[in-house]
């Protein structure tokens, strides 16, 4: 079963983007992780088949500068 977990940020680029991908990928190495920065909300889409903390999410990337709401 896959959990999926959508988020909308400020992140504004795609070089912004990859670099908190990549962070994000050693919290969650088991996921699927990728941004939309064509969505007008910059959506950032987390897929995985254990328990995603958003929690976890939304601290790493305030820890870099940026926001991310839940989006339900």
């Amino acid at each position: 079963m896959k959990l999926i977990e959508i988020f909308k940020t400020d992140v504004p680029d795609k070089a912004t983007a990859r670099l908190l991908v990549r962070n994000l990928k050693s919290l969650f190495p088991h996921s699927k992780i990728n941004f939309d920065l064509e969505d007008c909300d910059n959506i950032l889409r987390i897929e995985s088949s254990k328990p995603i903390d958003v929690r976890k999410v939304t601290f790493s990337l305030a820890e870099q500068g940026h926001r991310a709401d839940v989006l339900n």
